[in-house]
Parts: C-alpha cells; structure tokens; sequence
C-alpha cells in the first residue's frame, strides 16, 4: 500500500511539473511572433554579433573562433538562464503555493526545465555553426550530456537558494544580475585565458562555470577527453550545490510560506 501511495504522488507531481512547465513555456512565447525560433536564432545573433567585435583580437590565438564563442556562450547562458528564472519562481505562484499543497520545490524545478529546454534549441543552433566551419563530428561529444546534466543540477542548488532569498530580499534581483556580469567576465566565455596574467588564470579556474564551459569545449571542439581533475570538479560541484540548495530550501519552507 505504501509503495503504491508513492508511486501514486510520485506520478501526480512529475505531472504537476509537466504542467507548471508547459504552462510557463507558453507565457514566455505567448506574445512573440517568431516563439520557439527565438531559441535558435538568438544564440546566432549573439555569436555573430560577438564574433564581429572580438574575431580580430582573439581569433589568432583561438581556433575556430565562433564555435569557441558559441560553446561558451549558451553553457553560461543556462547556468544564467536557470538561476535568474527560478529566483521568482516562488513569489510568482504566490496564490497557487497557498491555496494547493504540493512540494513547493516543483516551482523553482520547472523554470529550470524551460531553461534546459531551450539549451537543447540552442544546440541546434550551434550544430549550424560547426557544420559551416567544418567541426568533425567524434566520440567524445558523447560525453556532453554527463557535463550538462552536472551544470543542471549545480544551476538548481543556486537556483533553489536565490529562490529563498527573493521572498525575503527583494534587492537580490539586481545584486545578482551584477555578479552574472562579473561571473561572464570570469567565465572565459569570449577570450582564451592562456592570455590572462598566471594569479588569474587561478582566479577563472577556480570558477564552476569555467570548469563546465572548457569539458562542453573541449568535446565539442577539440575532440579531447576532459582530465580527472575536471570530471571531479564537475561531479563535485553540481552535486555539492545541488545538496545545499535543496537542503537550505527545505530547511526555509515555514519561514517563506509565513512571508508569504
């Protein structure tokens, strides 16, 4: 009986988080003519754009320098894509947390979900990119879902914890938009940083979202198997952050229904 009592409210919630999830995806393209399109064409716009300003600085000491752009850039962008949605997630559903009674972790989890979402459309994009400058295909592009899936849950631990604090700190919203900015700079996305001085070279390595960006680099671009340094910073960190933020989001599920 137990067993099937949680298969039962297992089935119940991950259709919950269907719903919240489709329901959102559909508000955000609600209004847009293009809709879906905008998921390919605005990673292709950015590169292009990009590209056109840093090509003649960096392309001499960067292979292939769209695709390395284009790499970094959507990885950043659904680290940045999943924390900045799923911070509002709880003070958006306000009236849905108080009135239904269902794990108040679904919110946060399906604006996460559109994010990976449209992660999955931008790749489209950058398959475009690499087909026109000749990126061979290999078997260590196989190993892309593993990075992906450890930025996801990395993404969702900070994500559950800018969560909570957005109910009790609404100036978190434009704090955190500012450390994005400097998270970007910090993040390799555009520069080599072979070109950095040897103290921040360390500095950037030391950023969780560097270490995401080069193993997503390094299988697309140069067909090379990421280090056990790397693979173990990748599993630590998204673990590590995952536990914390759901541990910190559960631990503060009175406080924010009180606030509420």
């Amino acid at each position: 009986m137990r067993k099937e009592k949680k298969s039962k409210k297992r089935k119940q919630y991950i259709f919950i988080l269907r719903e919240l999830t489709g329901r959102e995806f559909k508000r955000k393209y609600a209004r847009s003519f293009l809709g879906i399109i905008w998921s390919v064409l605005n990673p292709l716009l950015y590169m292009t754009v990009m590209a056109m300003v840093f090509t003649y600085i960096f392309s001499n000491s960067i292979e292939k320098y769209p695709v390395y752009l284009m790499c970094g850039q959507i990885t950043y962008s659904l680290f940045s894509g999943i924390t900045n949605t799923s911070m509002g997630a709880l003070v958006d559903n306000k009236n849905m947390l108080i009135k239904v009674k269902f794990p108040k972790l679904i919110f946060p989890l399906s604006r996460g979900m559109i994010a990976l979402v449209n992660f999955f459309y931008s790749l489209i994009a950058l398959v475009i990119v690499m087909i026109f400058f000749q990126v061979k295909p290999s078997f260590y592009m196989l190993l892309v879902p593993i990075d992906i899936l450890f930025l996801f849950l990395f993404s969702m631990g900070v994500g559950y914890i800018l969560s909570v604090l957005y109910v009790f700190f609404d100036d978190v919203k434009y704090l955190y938009s500012v450390f994005l900015t400097l998270l970007m700079y910090c993040s390799a996305i555009f520069y080599s940083i072979n070109r950095l001085s040897p103290m921040m070279q360390t500095v950037v390595a030391t950023n969780p979202i560097y270490n995401y960006v080069t193993i997503f680099r390094n299988c697309m671009i140069y067909s090379t198997m990421p280090s056990g340094v790397e693979f173990y910073q990748m599993a630590a960190w998204g673990l590590g952050m995952y536990i914390i933020g759901t541990y910190v989001f559960w631990k503060s599920q009175n406080n924010i229904m009180q606030k509420l």
